[in-house]
């Protein structure tokens, strides 16, 4: 019997026991959730103790701000700075494609973007490094690091039209990249038009345009930088080779002169503008070589017409000559064929041509030769011929007074004869 109390006993302390195991949980649970809190106003009674102790700063128009405190993008780009700074440019590329890679929509990709094209740029990839900065001028034209970027891409463009090759397969610098820079250069202007940048550039072009040869696309280039930029430092030289770049434009008699036309235009408002600078460049020279140009041009035209047989072209381009460039020498010659020219017209037609040989000697003080002109004139019908007149007789007996009587005058004495 004692010993089944004793087990009665036992197997009631294990169910109070159990029974207890419940309210232990509930206790435990309590005490977690206490220092899960107790930690939690730690935190947030540490971070108000952080803003409280906030340091200021004083800005440029001495007030005070806050001082920034660094984000984490902002440390991982300031190691990509500070391993570039210090040359190591394959670590600042490294640096900056972990960034891109890891934030492929976070803030800081424009600065990364910038750091990756210098990097690249200093391993000698300048051609890697445009896209880098292209990345930068498409995407985030609204940066910071918009403008430095166009500015990199302005110095890469300025050294290939300076005649810096592109690699061949990351090799020789064979490939010519003139077409790259124009390209650059134009998308400078057109990204930041009136700027001191886009002047550069628009400049750049131009020059590059002129030292190539490329006369039409110079002379465009060089005009639209005086329309775009009248009040630039660099405005006399636009308007200089502006004006050559026309003038080059001409090959000679037997090509187009519009060239010279332009020329000429410009070169007489040039004078009527800046005078002092007409008169240091030589622009009265440049207006007689451009004035024997177009005579030398039309004296072309009719010596080709001549050539073809159609004389009337001929002698209308040789007037057209004289009444325009009459100082020229190609008029001197003018005025020698044209005469021959004249002989070959037909008559109706060479009845309404000019003197040609009056005009070389007025226009060249020559004396007045005729000269066959091939133009037979028309013939005169003579007057009747008498052998002697009869002596007057009066008129139905009339007598003539004595004062209108003609006298046979008295004939000279004879010389006496010598003995």
């Amino acid at each position: 019997m004692q010993i089944l109390f004793a087990n009665a006993s036992a197997s009631r302390h294990s169910l109070s026991v159990i029974a207890t195991i419940p309210t232990m949980i509930r206790r435990i649970q309590l005490s977690v959730f206490v220092a899960v809190m107790g930690f939690g106003a730690g935190l947030f009674a540490t971070a108000e103790c952080a803003l409280a102790q906030t340091d200021y700063t004083l800005d440029e128009f001495d007030r005070w701000k806050p001082s920034e405190v660094p984000s984490p993008v902002d440390e991982q780009l300031q190691q990509a700075r500070v391993a570039l700074a210090n040359g190591d440019a394959a670590r600042a590329k490294n640096l900056s494609d972990n960034f891109l890679e890891n934030n492929p929509l976070g803030q800081g990709r424009a600065e990364a973007f910038l750091i990756l094209g210098d990097a690249q740029l200093a391993l000698g990839n300048e051609y890697k490094a445009l896209f880098a900065y292209e990345d930068v001028a498409r995407r985030y034209s609204s940066t910071s690091s918009f403008i430095p970027a166009l500015e990199r891409e302005f110095e890469i463009a300025k050294a290939y039209a300076h005649g810096l090759r592109k690699k061949f397969l990351g090799t020789f610098r064979w490939l010519d990249a003139g077409d790259d820079a124009q390209e650059i250069f134009i998308r400078i202007q057109e990204r930041l038009p009136g700027s001191e940048l886009a002047e550069k550039a628009g400049m750049e072009l131009s020059d590059y345009y002129f030292r190539i040869r490329d006369m039409p696309l110079a002379a465009d280039s060089y005009d639209l930088f005086v329309q775009n930029y009248p009040r630039s430092k660099q405005v006399n030289k636009a308007k200089l080779r502006l004006i050559y770049s026309y003038y080059a434009q001409f090959k000679g008699p037997q090509y187009d002169a519009s060239g010279l036309r332009e020329a000429t235009s410009r070169l007489k408002l040039l004078q009527a503008d800046d005078p002092a600078l007409a008169q240091q460049i030589g622009a009265e020279a440049l207006l007689v070589r451009v004035y024997e140009s177009e005579a030398a041009k039309l004296l072309n035209d009719a010596m080709w017409y001549q050539s073809m047989g159609d004389y009337i072209s001929t002698e209308l381009t040789l007037r057209s000559l004289v009444n325009r460039f009459p100082k020229s020498i190609a008029t001197i010659q003018a005025l020698k064929i044209a005469p021959g020219v004249v002989a070959k017209l037909p008559e109706r037609v060479a009845k309404n041509c000019p003197d040609y040989a009056q005009l070389q000697s007025t226009l060249l003080g020559t004396p007045n030769i005729n000269e066959p002109t091939g133009v037979v004139p028309a013939a005169e019908i003579p007057l009747p011929a008498v052998d002697q007149t009869t002596p007057q007789q009066p008129v139905a007996g009339a007598t003539l007074q004595s004062e209108d009587q003609t006298t046979k005058p008295a004939a000279p004495p004879s010389p006496p004869q010598p003995q």
